[in-house]
């Protein structure tokens, strides 16, 4: 090669000549050795030796690593208060049914008395004779042994005197005691006979060792997590590596993970996490466990080939319901996440509604009326948010809501279903709204982005800002109807689009999750997904969104059976979650307390405005009042209270309502007066100026325990 560029150098014409020799203090000639038969060279880096201070550097591994100082359940308040709830349930259970069960184990006792004392007076009679050393006089005896005979003789005659004394010592007081107490205290004597006979029963166990005690066997609590096992059942699906080549190795210890177990696994070179989630039904049947106790996931965070097996050490299946944290008490903010439901290791997991909206998906009798549930009463128990649902069956699922709706309707009919356009044009027409004032406010006011705040909501009270939240269940109504599909499709689809900055938004529920049933320019477009349990891969992702099954989110591996139980995503990401079980009676009693707020907070629109609920037992007043109050607020006018009590218990106080102001002011006053609460002339800038009403101070502390 070296000659060839020589070669060439000679070739060049006399003006590219100079313009060489001119270059050479500039540029640098590369030349290009070719040496046939060469050894290959080495390509990967030297091995170095370990550096000064590696000793250092193995601790700082560690440290990044190192597990944390404090235990989980210790750092984690709330679930060390449900573990100790739980560990002093099982004892208190455990007490409690071994107790209501004494009687039964006394009269098994008293059977096995006889046994137990034949067996007492044969060792009795063993000891007073003496009979372990018959085999040695026999000995001795046998051998001729005339002086060790002698000599055993008077030894066991010595020993066997004193005991045949103390023995008709003792049978004598007792008989003597025993016979003067059936005389004197008869009562005593048969319960100390009694006692005495019962514990002298646990002598008398059978040979058989059939326990005294009942035994309950929780046959739902499942065995200890090992190494061993999740090997075998890797191996068993055909996730092993191959010849000479590394196979599975665990990237940390199997721990304990909330009330399961978590282990991770670094898969063979080669193999994906996400193909043990297709094979998760067989995963479960190679580890002889419930398929609902069984959740592999890949862990995106190391590399696609990381699995982490989290195993229930309890079927959730047959484990307890775990209420809802608003079922009894509270509110809530829908510009904040909402409380929904539960993942498989019982942790509570919030649905994000703001600046975003939903599409829930499943097949009849996956759960999606308790789906629908945990969203709209949490959203019915935030105040400032107005209702808007289109329940398009007609079953009545959602009727606890229907009191403070600002639209509600349900059923079927096409007149149904051009309320549910109706409402859609309304929310465009409101975003439409709810913009051009947006736009009219300085960027220091919007300093995170033109869009609708709570902080925004508060300081233009005129403007209603509040969220706007449109739900529309079995939408697929809709979107196959012959008349109103393009519409629908085209309304919806505008909504989500437009309406999410602007505190408006949408909520699809169907449970028929085709191609045909949910328009394509729908699916993609919704910011958070709900599928429940389906039937193939093309309704997993018509919900869940384009690649979601092949990334692991599959909705086909739930059973209809697991009712509620989802995989709920919001981006590429995904969860498997179980909806908090809302029964209709306590949705019922959440609507009312909703209704209370609400009317409290004089926040009632559209339909709602003269609402009635039905009445629920509270003792006093007092409670009537601290129940109806709006969080956050300081004080509330009589008139208000009025209305929200009149609301909350007209059977109580309806009558107050058709007083006039002053007289149903006064009448709350004078009942209030009993419990030495006083209302006072307050002025509220936000409500309606000066007038009587009463401070939320005022209210006497609630007890403990309510």
């Amino acid at each position: 090669m070296t000659n060839n560029v020589v070669q060439l150098h000679k070739d060049m014409p006399p003006e590219a000549h100079s313009f060489t020799e001119e270059a050479k203090d500039t540029l640098t000639e590369t030349i290009i050795d070719v040496v046939q038969d060469a050894a290959p060279r080495p390509v990967d880096p030297p091995v170095e030796k370990a550096p000064a201070g590696t000793w250092i550097a193995e601790r700082q591994a560690y440290l990044a690593e190192a597990p944390p100082v404090v235990p989980t359940f210790l750092r984690n308040a709330a679930e060390f208060i449900d573990a100790a709830r739980w560990t002093a349930s099982y004892y208190g259970h455990v007490t409690a049914f071994h107790a209501i069960r004494l009687p039964v184990y006394a009269l098994r006792l008293l059977t096995r008395a006889p046994r137990g004392i034949a067996r007492m007076v044969i060792r009795w009679g063993k000891w007073v004779a003496d009979t372990e050393a018959r085999p040695v006089e026999a000995k001795a005896a046998a051998s001729a042994d005339i002086e060790a005979w002698l000599s055993l003789s008077r030894e066991h005659s010595r020993r066997v005197r004193p005991r045949r004394i103390a023995s008709l010592a003792v049978a004598t007081t007792t008989g003597i005691t025993a016979l003067t107490g059936c005389f004197l205290a008869p009562g005593w004597t048969l319960t100390a006979t009694l006692a005495a006979t019962t514990l002298i029963g646990l002598n008398g166990k059978k040979r058989d060792g059939k326990p005294l005690v009942t035994r309950y066997v929780a046959t739902n609590v499942l065995r200890r997590l090992d190494s061993t096992e999740v090997l075998d059942a890797l191996a068993a699906i055909g996730i092993e590596g191959k010849k000479g080549k590394r196979g599975a190795e665990f990237a940390s210890e199997v721990m304990r993970d909330g009330p399961g177990w978590r282990a991770e696994v670094d898969l063979p070179a080669g193999v994906k996490a996400a193909e043990v989630l297709e094979k998760r039904e067989a995963l479960a049947a190679a580890m002889r466990r419930p398929i609902s106790t069984v959740w592999p996931s890949v862990d995106r965070t190391a590399h696609p080939g990381r699995l982490v097996l989290w195993v229930a050490q309890r079927d959730p299946a047959k484990s307890g319901r775990r209420l809802w944290p608003l079922m009894k008490q509270g509110t809530a903010d829908v510009y904040e996440p909402l409380p929904y439901g539960f993942d498989p290791r019982g942790n509570l997991i919030e649905i994000t509604l703001m600046y975003s909206n939903l599409l829930v998906g499943g097949i009849p009798g996956s759960g999606k009326t308790s789906c629908a549930l945990a969203i709209v009463l949490g959203v019915a128990l935030d105040p400032t948010a107005e209702l808007w649902i289109y329940e398009l069956k007609g079953s009545g699922d959602l009727d606890a809501v229907k009191p403070v709706c600002h639209r509600y309707v349900s059923g079927d009919e096409d007149e149904d279903l051009e309320a549910a356009l109706g409402g859609m044009r309304s929310g465009i027409a409101e975003y439409q709204r709810r913009a051009k004032f947006i736009k009219s406010l300085p960027a220091s006011e919007v300093p995170d982005g033109r869009r609708v705040t709570r902080a925004l909501a508060e300081k233009y009270p005129e403007q209603q800002l509040g969220p706007r939240v449109i739900v529309i269940d079995e939408v697929q109504e809709l979107f196959t109807h012959a008349d109103y599909k393009d519409e629908a499709a085209a309304l919806a689809t505008r909504l989500i689009k437009k309406g999410r900055a602007y505190g408006i938004i949408l909520i699809l529920l169907t449970q028929n999750p085709d191609a045909n049933s949910l328009p394509t320019s729908v699916s993609s477009s919704v910011g958070t997904r709900l599928c429940l349990a389906v039937m193939d891969w093309r309704a997993n992702n018509n919900v869940l969104g384009t690649g979601a099954y092949d990334r692991g989110m599959r909705a086909t591996d739930i059973s209809v059976d697991e009712q509620g139980t989802g995989i709920l995503a919001r981006g590429r990401e995904g969860i498997t979650v179980r909806a908090a079980f809302i029964k209709q009676t306590e949705a019922e009693e959440i609507g009312k307390r909703a209704l209370a707020l609400r009317t409290a907070a004089g926040t009632l629109t559209g339909q709602a405005v003269g609402a009635r609920v039905e009445e629920q037992d509270v003792e006093t007043i007092v409670d009537h009042v601290r129940a109806i109050w709006p969080d956050g607020v300081e004080a509330v006018h009589s008139h208000r209270l009025v209305e929200a009590l009149a609301a909350y218990r007209p059977d109580l106080y309806k009558e107050w309502l058709e007083m006039e102001a002053a007289e149903s002011s006064t009448a709350l006053s004078a009942a209030l007066k009993a419990f030495k609460v006083s209302t006072k002339q307050l002025t509220i800038r936000e409500c309606c100026g000066g007038a009587k009403g009463l401070r939320y101070a005022d209210l006497p502390a609630a007890e403990d325990g309510e």
